[in-house]
């Protein structure tokens, strides 16, 4: 325990902390233009941001990832908050958490698994699209200084870590650019330009909302909905950061943090967040390892907005933008250009179609669906190939044995009634199935196809080599030993 304490909090102290304060600066605009998204006040992102990162820190199951208020959840609450107010999101997140709560004591975390690797390849490039095209309203209509900024910007994010690795870049083009634009009284755009930052600490309420049946009937569909998008992009998010720091993460305990952390937004008046990749990169390109850069990342966004938020609102966006702009050209795996020709078509198909359902629908979790349905239609088709059925006739007698080899299941099924002639005239036929599986009741259906098929040919019908498995699902759904040879076989 104690140990587990000092590598999660204490190995990394001092990146840890100025890790926190780069992701701190880089969450405020972001809260601020989540909520107006939400239709609710800048506050409520904010509170929620530092609500849920400072939570998340003790309850998570993935050290160094940042979760706040999101673009993705925020989209979900816009209909909500439009149609019943802001009472009502704050039910909606805290009956989000149970939810979240409830996926990590069913440990729906494991779910994780049938997520291929070409889909979470598209996720991480539709975000680093999405990123980028997030920064393009900060870029348009802007006088040339704007441009400069963010040029000047990128050129200390990336050329600082050649002189020292001491302080994070961005943070140092942040400062700087904040003390260049100060000092010669540039007119660009700047945070305070975003929304009115909140200058009291966020208080314990109750939703002051009628707590009756009819309440939860509205609120709980969005919930669901918030709450599925919430683990599938924190769940994406902790593979990444797995990746990026070449380390585990628990996903169940991280869907249980993921809960806890909603549920306490919800009290202090925040709204429903996740896990978030481009803080969450920034983070770990910043040296951030532990939860203590989590938790910086909370109380140092609280610490600015609310005792020194007259400072922070000066803070041009063009630097915020150019640490965007890094983040997203850092989060692009840029190998999956290269190996669009040497990876397997399906593989390319799925990463492609990932991206594009995602960035035409700025929506994350219709794109990683797509994604896995893809999956698992070319893996369907793929394995429903490996059935291969030999057939031979002992010294040319009315006797011809089939042996079966391969998967049976809904994709292979038909290939395997279309292996057998029924035409033929025999008097007997003997199934081998001993290198067989039959998967479910499209593949038991098959087989009884078959069988009766050739017992309404007055063909006997010998089968050897049934698996327990397979022994078990026939025994259970199959039809050909109940019914007679002229019997008509029910569809299943």
């Amino acid at each position: 325990m104690i140990k587990n304490f000092r590598a999660d909090w204490l190995s990394n102290v001092r990146h840890d902390l100025l890790a926190g304060l780069v992701v701190a600066l880089a969450l405020i605009p972001e809260a601020i233009a989540f909520s107006i998204i939400a239709g609710v006040d800048p506050k409520v992102g904010l509170y929620a941001s530092f609500c849920i990162a400072t939570v998340i820190a003790f309850t998570g199951g993935r050290p160094g990832m940042i979760s706040a208020a999101t673009g993705a959840m925020a989209l979900v609450m816009v209909t909500l908050v439009k149609d019943y107010g802001l009472q009502y999101l704050l039910v909606a997140t805290l009956l989000t958490g149970a939810l979240q709560i409830l996926a990590g004591v069913l440990q729906l975390g494991k779910l994780m698994r049938f997520v291929s690797r070409s889909v979470i390849t598209g996720f991480v490039n539709a975000l680093a699209i999405l990123i980028f095209m997030a920064q393009l309203p900060e870029l348009i209509n802007v006088t040339w200084h704007v441009y400069a900024m963010v040029a000047a910007g990128l050129g200390i994010i990336y050329l600082l870590p050649y002189l020292t690795k001491a302080v994070p870049s961005p943070l140092v083009a942040i400062v700087v650019l904040t003390a260049f634009s100060i000092a010669v009284g540039l007119d660009i755009r700047t945070v305070g330009d975003m929304g009115e930052l909140p200058d009291s600490l966020p208080v314990f309420l109750l939703p002051d909302v009628p707590w009756t049946l009819e309440t939860l009937k509205i609120v709980f569909p969005f919930s669901l909905t918030l709450a599925v998008v919430g683990l599938l992009e924190s769940m994406m998010t902790a593979q990444i950061v797995d990746d990026l720091t070449d380390t585990p993460s628990d996903k169940n305990r991280e869907c249980v943090g993921q809960g806890v952390s909603n549920i306490a937004a919800g009290f202090l008046g925040g709204m429903a967040g996740c896990a978030m990749i481009g803080q969450s990169v920034i983070n770990v390109k910043s040296g951030g390892r532990g939860r203590l850069s989590t938790l910086c990342a909370g109380v140092f966004l609280l610490i600015m907005v609310v005792f020194i938020g007259d400072y922070v609102a000066l803070i041009p966006m063009a630097a915020l933008v150019a640490v965007m702009i890094m983040v997203s050209i850092g989060t692009f795996n840029w190998a999956s250009i290269r190996n669009l020709r040497e990876h397997p078509k399906s593989s390319s198909i799925v990463m492609l179609a990932t991206v594009a359902v995602t960035v035409g629908t700025h929506d994350l979790a219709q794109g990683v669906l797509v994604g896995v349905l893809l999956s698992g239609f070319f893996f369907a088709n793929k394995v429903g190939r490996i059935l291969h059925v030999q057939s031979s006739k002992p010294d040319e007698g009315r006797n011809r044995t089939y042996v079966i080899s391969g998967q049976v299941f809904f994709a292979s099924a038909e290939t395997f009634v279309n292996s057998f002639d029924f035409k033929e005239e025999i008097d007997e036929v003997t199934i081998d199935i001993s290198h067989a599986h039959f998967w479910d009741i499209t593949a038991v259906g098959a087989l009884d196809k078959v069988i009766l098929k050739f017992k309404r040919n007055q063909t006997k019908v010998n089968l050897l080599g049934m698996n327990e498995a397979t022994k078990t699902m026939v025994d259970k759904f199959g039809l050909h030993d109940k019914m007679g040879p002229g019997s008509e076989l029910p569809a299943h």
